[in-house]
């Protein structure tokens, strides 16, 4: 299923929702879950352009059906204490999703998930320490419509740090920097496109910590949700095609070098 550009954007956010379960803490800073928490931070930023559901990791396959991710724009990605619960099929199948065209927002902790992983090609570890301690997120691209109508800097007073080596691939576009108390510094907001689908990875946020109740936290991952949204015709993976001289519009599948 395609998306009208008069139709509102179809954002799904999918979270663990785990240590809201299990955690009295975490259960009153999100009484109703992460998840749902992100979800209206969306609908206050982008109103009636969006149409923001959620989805959490015991849902029947995660709340990742092939129907469900049909009808979805945008991912947005939110996972830590369970990342290896996440099935193996269900993440190939939102990494095809992503190579046609969904877009995706990895938030925080699912820079470890296996489907950010999958798509980066590489460990992405880093150093972190849950001290309370305090982030200077500073803009790197004012310009960047990721950017538009955040304060530079912002702060956000309590959180975990995140710091540099992050091992992941080079990114297309570095957004945001952030700083911290011990001297640390990390690229918390960057982009990649992979295949057909943009990504967004925006590090602030945390369970221990009222993160995503930050209005500027909360209005960067709307910008992001904006951003990672591709207009294409039909969702489809890029594929080899076979051309004839002049042949542009006509080329014919390609199944391997001995196949005409």
């Amino acid at each position: 299923m395609t998306h009208s550009p008069e139709s509102p954007l179809r954002v799904l956010v999918w979270g663990e929702n785990r240590h809201e379960q299990v955690e009295p803490h975490v259960a009153e800073i999100y009484p109703d879950g992460m998840h749902n928490t992100i979800r209206s931070g969306i609908e206050e930023n982008l109103g009636a352009t969006a149409r923001v559901h959620t989805a959490t990791l015991d849902d029947p396959e995660h709340g990742l059906t092939e129907e469900v991710l049909a009808d979805t724009d945008v991912l947005v990605w939110w996972g830590h204490m369970a990342h290896a619960d996440v099935d193996d099929d269900i993440v190939a199948r939102v990494h095809r999703h992503v190579l046609s065209g969904m877009g995706l927002v990895v938030l925080h902790s699912g820079h470890w998930s296996k489907i950010f992983q999958k798509l980066m090609g590489t460990t992405c570890t880093l150093r972190w320490r849950s001290e309370e301690d305090r982030e200077i997120v500073w803009t790197i691209d004012p310009t960047h419509p990721i950017a538009q109508g955040i304060p530079h800097p912002f702060i956000i007073p309590q959180q975990e740090m995140y710091g540099e080596f992050f091992d992941v691939p080079a990114p297309d576009e570095i957004i945001f920097l952030s700083t911290f108390s011990g001297g640390e510094v990390f690229r918390s907001g960057c982009t990649w496109r992979r295949g057909f689908g943009k990504i967004f990875f925006f590090s602030p946020g945390d369970q221990d910590y009222p993160v995503y109740h930050h209005e500027n936290v909360r209005r960067v991952i709307a910008n992001g949700v904006r951003w990672a949204h591709t207009e294409r015709s039909e969702r489809a993976l890029p594929t080899l095609r076979r051309h004839e001289t002049e042949e542009f519009y006509t080329g014919k599948a390609y199944q391997g070098a001995l196949v005409r």
